[in-house]
């Protein structure tokens, strides 16, 4: 789709315009489309905004980048002018609150997508901010939003840095239109729609966007959501509207979805767009990108998020997991995309004539590195269970479980000239490896793609957390461990499993806390880094954090909300820092597991609060 137009449309081979003078060496006189972004501008197809401006290029029209204007300053929109066709606006490639705030609500000190990694440029609720000001310097000119934050927020959703309901940022922003998901061929069909002359507010018909109206006769077969106001008034009211837009996140079987707001006023969601074939996938990401940030960021010390990604390859999208605290079915779908390996190649090849490779592939994955497929054959044809998962509570006995086509990927990677090392750092699924009654992948990892340490998600040890997290249970983790340390042995290798844990997720009480504590003393292992759970927009976990219950069920769920609450489960994690000392002593009487407070080999903590760091005897 791109490539013939790529090769047929007359581009330069160089960032897109920032400035007038850009626009000059190109002979324009205007922008089709000015993008406004809360990141710095790095042409990599890793950071989105790169994609859609880069799909709108080789479609043939002009895009121009303003990257983090001043949002003091209204005039800091205009350097480019007034667009043709109209503004587009995302917040980056993260949530500009979580990118901003910690859990705990304090400021981030850094901000891995600034120049020099400044915290502060971007404002709080960037997309309403950048709009706003879009609004007040060109009243009559077309805004579309996108990005995480706009996909994530585009209907009505709790948001945790108020801790109220807050309305779609399609009202909020005053933007003109949402595109939601992975918006290559959204935004394509939009731009095609304006460029016909074709007025904003009648381009109701797009996959992947929402749109307001004060009319809905023409919404064919739309589903009625609780309206705004109730769901303000009724916590138990947002669950049942969140479990509806949960079931309505597939390209075959989804319906529009329609939001009231006041007297009558709606936002409607259309559904999803399909996802896109091999070709397209390829297509999009041998677009002519830079593969770097824009060289006006090099006297500052350029842009840190760039050097995680710069020599890691993207082979799909997608993720069929479908974890409870992730925004990944609600943003990229269920439905697994794969690109070929022959662009993958060419991708490989690209990075290894740089010269600043050091011939190290850092990841070949996606979502889910080792997903290259559909879960399923009947997917394509009859679209994602709406009730049922792939993998949770069991994996389902129609998932194709298939390792071969990753272990020839990564293969083929790993033998091109230049390259000494691929790494896998993407998450694996280890309840769909057990799944594979071949062993070849997991020897094919453990020999070739893992540097001492392989990082796995198991989460929490309390089943009945993993049940609510989407997660397999415990017995699946240990047996995928047993198994990975066996193979290990048997290559004579000395590597590890490293698990991310989250702790205060809803379901987890103290007690379960405590048994997670025992797990890491029996593991001999103190985690380096906790999560604490993060209720961000539109994921489960954050609807059973803000109304109590699991949206899938209604059943209740236990909440630990207290700031107090959640550090002292956080601190059981790292029980023997001693700067955790007083708060897992706290937890463990308040829990009446004295018992765990003491010099024996099953104690977490002397009675005593030492002064180093405390390390528990070894058994005799």
């Amino acid at each position: 789709m791109y490539k013939y137009l790529i090769t047929h449309y007359m581009y330069m081979k160089d960032f897109l315009p920032i400035s007038k003078k850009d626009m000059q060496k190109r002979g324009w006189e205007e922008c089709d489309f000015v993008y406004v972004i809360g990141d710095a501008y790095v042409d990599h197809s890793s950071f989105g905004p790169a994609i859609i401006s880069r799909v709108l290029e080789a479609n043939g029209y002009k895009v121009g980048i303003i990257s983090q204007p001043d949002y003091h300053n209204p005039e800091s929109i205009t350097i480019l002018g007034k667009p043709r066709l109209g503004f587009l606006v995302s917040a980056g490639n993260m949530d500009s609150m979580v990118n901003h705030y910690s859990v705990n609500k304090k400021r981030r000190k850094t901000d891995a997508y600034t120049p020099a990694g400044k915290s502060g440029v971007r404002p709080d609720y960037a997309t309403i901010v950048y709009c706003n000001l879009i609004k007040r310097m060109y009243k009559n000119v077309p805004v579309l939003i996108g990005g995480i934050e706009a996909s994530l927020r585009r209907l009505a959703h709790y948001d945790y840095w108020s801790n109220k309901m807050k309305r779609s940022i399609l009202l909020d922003s005053g933007a003109d239109l949402l595109m939601y998901g992975m918006g290559e061929l959204s935004v394509v069909e939009i731009a095609d729609a304006l460029q016909s002359g074709m007025a904003i507010e009648d381009i109701t018909f797009v996959r992947g966007t929402v749109y307001k109206t004060r009319e809905i006769d023409s919404v064919y077969e739309g589903i009625q959501l609780p309206d705004y106001d109730d769901l303000v008034k009724d916590k138990l009211a947002y669950a049942k509207s969140f479990a509806i837009q949960y079931r309505n996140t597939d390209f075959i079987s989804a319906k529009p979805l329609i939001e009231k707001y006041g007297e009558k006023r709606y936002v409607v969601q259309n559904p999803c767009q399909r996802p896109l074939t091999t070709q397209e996938f390829d297509d999009v990401y041998e677009l002519p990108y830079m593969n770097t940030y824009h060289y006006s960021y090099e006297k500052l010390g350029g842009v840190p998020a760039i050097s995680e990604i710069k020599f890691s390859l993207t082979s799909n999208r997608g993720c069929f997991g479908a974890c409870s605290f992730c925004a990944l079915t609600f943003h990229q779908g269920r439905i697994v995309q794969a690109r070929s390996h022959d662009s993958l190649i060419r991708e490989a090849k690209g990075m290894i004539a740089q010269p600043d490779f050091k011939g190290y592939i850092h990841d070949v994955g996606g979502p889910t590195a080792q997903f290259r497929r559909p879960s399923c054959d009947k997917q394509m044809k009859h679209g994602t269970c709406g009730t049922k998962q792939c993998l949770y509570p069991k994996p389902c006995k129609n998932m194709v479980v298939d390792h071969k086509d990753y272990i020839e990927l990564l293969k083929k990677l790993r033998e091109l000239p230049g390259v000494k090392k691929v790494f896998v750092r993407s998450g694996i699924r280890f309840d769909y490896l057990l799944a594979d009654k071949d062993d070849s992948f997991l020897k094919e990892l453990c020999k070739y793609h893992v540097s001492g340490q392989l990082r796995v998600a198991p989460e929490h040890v309390s089943d009945h957390v993993l049940d609510l997290m989407g997660k397999p249970r415990n017995e699946v983790y240990q047996k995928f461990v047993h198994k990975f340390n066996k193979i290990n042995n048997d290559l004579k290798m000395n590597q590890y499993v490293v698990p991310y844990l989250i702790s205060s997720h809803p379901g987890s009480d103290l007690k379960d806390a405590i048994a997670l504590a025992e797990s890491i003393r029996d593991m001999g292992y103190m985690p380096e880094q906790v999560q604490d759970f993060y209720p961000t927009p539109s994921t489960i976990s954050t609807v059973m954090y803000y109304c109590g219950v699991d949206p899938r069920t209604m059943k209740p769920v236990h909440i630990t909300s207290n700031p107090h609450d959640k550090a002292m489960q956080r601190a059981l994690i790292q029980y023997r820092k001693i700067e955790n000392y007083d708060l897992v002593k706290e937890a463990l009487i308040k829990a009446k597991r004295e018992d765990l407070i003491g010099y024996d080999k099953h104690c977490l903590i002397p009675p005593v609060k030492p002064k180093n760091t405390y390390k528990r005897k070894k058994s005799s």
